[in-house]
């Protein structure tokens, strides 16, 4: 069953108000969405995209209560921009964009990202495109696997895990990998001590690699500035801390007047604050949240009001 992460928290940060606008950038089963829709009756309307079809289906169904005021898309939020000119989308009230991968992909293994079935080596969202995780186990060198695992999973043992994934090859399933990784990560006299498998940040590793994740975030953030109105909201969900530091750094930017180097005695860059931030901590999920949906533990909420004029200076 799909639980949507800090719903409540959401709701009050994107303030749903009949007439709105709204879009969510990763509608998954609709769970979000479903309660932008309630709280924005009788005539809110929301634009929910995602780059998995099968997802979007889910949420077709979820969501067709609602009739004509929800409109779904199959597209990846780095085309945010484009795709809202395309369906004449007008400037928004709130945005919403929920990071990671979702409790379905979680949850089925022939998607390939955990390793509690077994399943193929696959970690695409959009399982119809692009390369495969089991083309980055069994494909890279060893060193730049090693420098992939512990950038994008801060795997501090991650020359000895690619050395051992190199070993090994081919691999092809999700549990011959983790028990590859558990194998060279493991640590003597201190089996059983972490309180995460081993071959965690691996996995979150490839995930991140084989879907981009990290750049097409990047790109994703200012194009959902652009669609705000003045005060429209920008709510983003993360769940490690190399997306919320990307999130962090971003908004801290776009809430300065300057961002010329320290140094500078002369302010060069024209840039000018265009956005207020409403969170001056993430807002973490509660314990009471944690007990029920356990994979909301790691999640920080970062929301951002744009200001009453936009200044944007190319």
């Amino acid at each position: 069953m799909h639980v949507p992460v800090l719903l409540q928290e959401v709701i009050a940060a994107l303030q749903p108000q009949p007439g709105g606008v709204y879009i969510d950038g990763t509608v998954g089963a609709g769970g979000h969405a479903a309660a932008v829709l309630e709280a924005s009756a009788p005539d809110g309307q929301l634009y929910g995209f995602d780059q998995d079809q099968q997802a979007l289906e889910i949420a077709t169904g979820n969501l067709d209560k609602f009739g004509n005021r929800v409109h779904l898309t199959h597209a990846n939020f780095k085309h945010l921009d484009q795709t809202a000119r395309h369906l004449n989308i007008p400037p928004v009230n709130g945005i919403l964009l929920d990071l990671g991968v979702s409790s379905m992909q979680f949850d089925q293994p022939d998607r390939g990202f955990s390793f509690q079935a077994d399943g193929p080596l696959d970690m695409r969202m959009n399982p119809i495109t692009g390369k495969t995780a089991a083309d980055l186990v069994n494909n890279l060198p060893q060193d730049e696997l090693a420098n992939l695992i512990y950038k994008y999973g801060e795997e501090r043992q991650s020359r000895r895990i690619a050395r051992a994934i190199v070993q090994a090859r081919p691999i092809y399933s999700t549990q011959e990998l983790a028990a590859t990784v558990a194998r060279a990560a493991r640590k003597p006299g201190k089996a059983g001590r972490s309180k995460i498998h081993p071959a965690t940040q691996t996995f979150q590793a490839l995930r991140i690699a084989v879907n981009n994740e990290l750049t097409i975030l990047e790109q994703v953030l200012p194009q959902a500035l652009q669609l705000l109105k003045p005060k429209g909201r920008l709510a983003v969900i993360s769940f490690h801390s190399l997306e919320d530091r990307i999130v962090k750094q971003f908004f801290r930017q776009e809430a300065q007047d300057c961002i010329c180097p320290p140094e500078q005695p002369i302010c060069t860059c024209r840039h000018k604050s265009i956005i207020n931030i409403i969170t001056k901590k993430p807002i973490s999920p509660t314990l009471a949240e944690i007990d029920v949906n356990p994979r909301a533990r790691s999640a920080k909420l970062r929301v951002v009001e744009l200001k009453e004029e936009k200044y944007y200076v190319k």
